[in-house]
């Protein structure tokens, strides 16, 4: 496999760009570019949107006024070769506009599925890093587990917890949340 960097593009052809995206059709797939490359994923499944949509009702509950939480779909650009969609994002409320988050999510949240989770673990990760994403968590929802990572001083990811079935996560960043990876399944778990 060659890393996203190396990738060479056909002969008469480039990297797609942001603006290509908009004329992708609305079948229940997320399309996201990272550095020009397109992914595509199909729609997530139930304990999948059981989760994101349970996370975002307990970080939307104690989130401060300075900070939006939103849900996929909702765009995350950086320049025109980057669009990213994660599952529950956390930004400032001044850098939003009413299209997408035109600067670094503060939290990043990917919730696991078979088909993205390469991706989420790897190439999401780096590039979140990459943008300075502060905070970025996955969540595994066949544990149900979550993980997190932060920003070191370089600038570089580290894991700072794991939480699974009913242990408990204390957030700090970006605010303070209790989050028990089972209580995110709801009846599920």
């Amino acid at each position: 496999m060659t890393a996203m960097t190396d990738f060479q593009y056909p002969a008469g052809s480039g990297p797609m760009t942001v603006r290509d995206l908009e004329g992708m059709p609305d079948d229940g797939r997320r399309y996201e570019l990272i550095d020009g490359v397109l992914l595509v994923t199909p729609a997530p499944g139930l304990r999948h949107q059981k989760i994101t949509y349970r996370l975002y009702g307990v970080l939307e509950a104690v989130c401060p006024l300075e900070f939006d939480v939103l849900g996929a779909p909702f765009a995350v650009h950086h320049g025109d070769k980057i669009e990213l969609q994660p599952d529950v994002l956390v930004g400032r409320d001044e850098d939003f506009t009413e299209k997408d988050l035109a600067a670094p999510p503060v939290l990043a949240v990917e919730v696991l599925s078979p088909s993205t989770a390469i991706h989420d673990l790897n190439t999401k990760k780096a590039v979140y890093e990459r943008l300075g994403t502060p905070s970025y968590w996955v969540i595994d929802p066949t544990e149900p587990a979550l993980t997190v990572f932060e920003l070191d001083v370089d600038g570089n990811y580290q894991q700072v917890a794991k939480a699974a079935g009913d242990e408990v996560f204390e957030a700090e960043r970006p605010f303070p949340v209790r989050i028990v990876p089972r209580e995110l399944l709801g009846r599920l778990g």
